[in-house]
């Protein structure tokens, strides 16, 4: 028995990957990835700030470990999925990988396709060789989104809600209403995740992953870093937002900026996956993984401050048009009580902050060599 990491060379997977050796030390850890996270940032003309280990480096350093096997492979595959559930036969899977980009889903009919074709494909053939392997104990805990809800005028459940109509009454899941095609193929995975444990039993843990912040950990740093991106396409608003802060660059703020974002620290992100590691699963849980709402134009201005502060500088903030269909002032109010009892004490938002100054610092000559993928070409004069 083991467990299974999928997207185990992102920018989340590799830290849990790690961290899970640590914490579970008689546990056989398999990781697996097709490097394809890399090949989307090639393409869209942008790299990592931060220096990560080629695949066949990263591969050797787990497997020094001992416990950790990594493969490489393609999880649309069904001959391969069935191979590696067959082979490994996980009592735990933490389901990370897929195309993770909104405005990458949205650049052309054929990245819309390939996007909930790689999602949804790859958690469909993990959910169907469980069964036809007889593994429907294992605990199965995926990555969605907190973007799945869309943007309501009303405080958010953990995945379902209490509704009265025509004088009837039922608990039901909340209604999806994704913002993007990506969104879109985690609307669809939470539906055939649910579909699964209704019909066949399998205890699903599905994690609404908010915006994640930070840009290492206790295990994933210096030789071992994570991933961090700060273009236009996979680069989250916290990680853009420092890194044209740190060179000078004016931080750009879509719109007015007063949608109230759900965030959440990358060490607080990894905790969380690693704790329902050590659990049982327990019918259909949802985890709306975040700390609360913050204002992008205060994050904006929260950055400011800390760039001061950690580097001396003095960065304007800039509005630009907002490239998104969105609404211009929301606030996602979410209810979190099931993922605050597995983190304990959450890390504040400006520590994670501070943290990417001091990691990227040193790495500032390649953002600046990169500075044109900050944005799309014409938003900011």
């Amino acid at each position: 028995m083991a467990i299974l990491v999928t997207g185990a060379d992102g920018y989340i997977g590799w830290p849990v990957l790690l961290k899970l050796t640590e914490e579970l030390p008689d546990e056989r850890i398999v990781g697996v990835d097709n490097f394809a996270r890399r090949k989307w940032v090639e393409e869209i003309g942008s790299v990592s700030a931060t220096e990560i280990l080629s695949p066949k480096k990263r591969k050797n350093k787990v497997e020094e470990i001992g416990r950790i096997s990594f493969v490489e492979g393609d999880l649309t595959s069904k001959e391969f999925v069935n191979m590696l559930i067959r082979v490994y036969q996980p009592d735990t899977i933490i389901h990370l990988a897929a195309q993770p980009s909104a405005p990458y889903s949205q650049i052309s009919w054929e990245k819309a396709v390939y996007t909930q074709f790689n999602n949804n494909i790859s958690t469909l053939n993990l959910l169907w060789a469980l069964k036809e392997n007889g593994l429907l104990e294992t605990h199965f805990i995926a990555a969605t989104t907190t973007g799945v809800y869309g943007a309501p005028e009303y405080p958010i459940p953990e995945g379902f809600y209490e509704i009265e109509y025509k004088g009837g009454k039922d608990i039901v899941p909340h209604p999806h209403m994704a913002g993007s095609f990506y969104h879109m193929s985690k609307c669809n995975d939470i539906n055939n995740m649910y579909l699964a444990n209704k019909q066949w039993g399998l205890p699903i843990s599905d994690v609404r992953v908010a915006i994640v912040t930070g840009a290492t950990t206790e295990e994933a740093k210096d030789e071992l870093s994570t991933r961090f991106d700060f273009d236009f396409y996979f680069g989250v608003v916290t990680h853009r937002f420092c890194a044209q802060a740190l060179i000078g660059y004016p931080i750009t703020v879509y719109g007015k900026g007063l949608q109230g974002k759900p965030f959440v620290t990358l060490k607080d992100c990894i905790n969380s996956f690693v704790e329902l590691a050590k659990k049982d699963g327990d019918g259909y849980k949802v985890y709306n993984q975040t700390l609360g709402p913050v204002k992008i134009v205060d994050l904006a201005r929260m950055i400011q401050e800390a760039a001061e502060e950690e580097i001396g500088l003095e960065v304007e903030v800039k509005h630009v048009p907002n490239p998104r269909v969105e609404k211009e002032e929301h606030e996602m109010i979410m209810e979190n009580e099931n993922f605050k009892k597995l983190i304990g004490k959450p890390m504040d938002l400006k520590e994670a902050i501070r943290d990417i100054f001091s990691t990227i610092e040193p790495r500032k000559k390649v953002i600046e060599a990169y500075k044109d993928r900050f944005l799309p070409k014409g938003l900011i004069k």
